[in-house]
């Protein structure tokens, strides 16, 4: 594999191109390792009282839907998101899973997970007193996403 990089100070936007025969497991993995850093470095603007905040998406524990709403989780704050986890899933990096239909961690914050073969498995956060539950069927995925990150 090749790699070149042009310098055109006339350049808007940073532009990324690959330009390859076919596209096979290579090609797409490094294609998503670039989507994933530019998303990485994002803020989302979340709500909290009359304000807007901007948190940085590596800070985010977890999103949490109640009835009200989705939750935005910190370490020590909680935020109103106003996306639904399904608009989440597509603008969040690939340490972001599903954990439940209601909830979508951050692997890469996730400190301990306790197994339940029957029921859903524990899941807890460094630093933090917070956690959630992730149900089996979905426990697989971050079983592979954990593995793949570490």
């Amino acid at each position: 594999m090749k790699i070149t990089i042009e310098i055109d100070e006339n350049c808007i936007e940073d532009e990324v191109i690959i330009r390859c025969r076919e596209v096979n497991e290579s090609i797409s993995k490094l294609n998503k390792m670039i989507a994933d850093v530019s998303k990485k470095d994002r803020k989302l603007t979340l709500y909290k009282q009359e304000k807007e905040f901007y948190i940085e998406v590596s800070e985010i524990l977890f999103f949490e839907s109640e009835s009200d709403g989705v939750r935005a989780h910190t370490k020590d704050d909680v935020f109103i998101a106003k996306y639904k986890l399904y608009e989440l899933e597509n603008i969040l990096p690939s340490e972001f899973c599903r954990i439940s239909k209601s909830t979508i961690v951050n692997a890469m914050k996730i400190y301990a997970i306790t197994r339940n073969i029957t029921a859903s498995s524990l899941v807890e956060f460094e630093n933090t007193n917070k956690k959630v539950y992730a149900s089996r069927s979905y426990y697989k995925n971050l079983k592979e996403i954990m593995n793949e990150k570490r």
